[in-house]
């Protein structure tokens, strides 16, 4: 069996707004799929409809899923799971740093961690955790 594993992420409605964000702002992002959920969606509330039905981004080579979910419905994300991003220049580094950060929170670095030149663990705005780091 040769499974393929996908990263799934589910948001509070703001599922379009992060891929726009995160196509306009990581290198080597494009959108791969992207559709809206429709009036005429079986047992689709009044809020859901034109939220992101089925949402997928290429990263840097990564495929992410993205899904709204209804007000309230949707679970928070938290830092138990990060998103490991391989910085190959300082500059890399610093640009991924900049945009994720931005209207999010550090929680650690930019610093130095054993062999690595500087590495940060941030949560952004929409509550996804990431970990560049520049070897």
């Amino acid at each position: 069996m040769k499974a393929k594993i996908t990263i799934f992420l589910t948001f509070d409605g703001r599922a379009k707004e992060a891929m726009e964000y995160y196509t306009e702002n990581i290198p080597g992002t494009t959108v791969k799929n992207l559709q809206f959920f429709t009036e005429d969606f079986p047992n689709i509330s009044k809020e859901m409809v034109g939220g992101v039905l089925n949402g997928i981004l290429d990263i840097q080579g990564q495929e992410f899923m993205f899904m709204d979910m209804a007000p309230g419905d949707a679970p928070a994300f938290n830092w138990a799971t990060s998103f490991y991003i391989d910085c190959q220049t300082e500059e890399e580094f610093d640009n991924l740093f900049k945009v994720l950060s931005d209207g999010g929170s550090v929680m650690m670095g930019p610093e130095k961690v054993l062999d690595n030149r500087k590495v940060a663990w941030v949560v952004d705005k929409f509550g996804v955790t990431w970990q560049p780091v520049w070897h």
